[in-house]
């Protein structure tokens, strides 16, 4: 059984199979969190194995080495920009937890720890994305078992607060 859990902390200092960046689409380091992550995991090495790709559509993910991270891996996956909620926003953002989760088993990841896609800088409601992400996981997990603990890393208590109370009401 897969282990839905919440942690306030920084996710570029979990041990787990892969951590979720919240991207951008050229997949360059940006602002918070995906900054951060591109910092730990080595700028230049990130970079470059991200520049492969050449870029990422929102809603859509792809995979790298996590390099100094002390996860294996790092799944980018570019969320959509809060646009007033007419611009199929909901379903990009449950498409970027299902394709990231996807990419997770696809590379035999069996503990998965994402950042709150698209509520920074993009403007995404909080509350409304803490429950698409849980909706979203939980379907996932429920057509396949093979990962065992799915995190929802939070930078901060209210981050934290809206996933879990989606948790708890999901």
């Amino acid at each position: 059984m897969t282990v839905i859990k919440v942690v306030q902390a920084d996710i570029t200092t979990l041990k787990v199979d892969a951590i979720v960046n919240a991207a951008n689409t050229g997949l360059r380091g940006g602002g918070g969190v995906d900054g951060a992550i591109h910092q730990a995991a080595g700028m230049a090495e990130l970079d470059a194995a991200c520049a492969k790709f050449h870029g990422c559509p929102t809603g859509e993910a792809v995979i790298t080495p996590g390099f100094r991270l002390p996860a294996k891996y790092v799944i980018h996956t570019p969320g959509p920009i809060w646009r007033g909620g007419n611009h199929n926003e909901d379903r990009l953002l449950a498409n970027s937890y299902r394709h990231s989760l996807a990419l997770a088993v696809q590379n035999d990841c069996r503990t998965v720890a994402f950042a709150s896609i698209s509520t920074g800088v993009y403007g995404f409601p909080l509350t409304r994305a803490a429950q698409i992400a849980i909706k979203t996981i939980r379907q996932f997990i429920a057509q396949d078992q093979r990962l065992t603990e799915v995190i929802i890393c939070a930078f901060n208590a209210p981050t934290a607060r809206a996933y879990q109370e989606a948790i708890e009401q999901n």
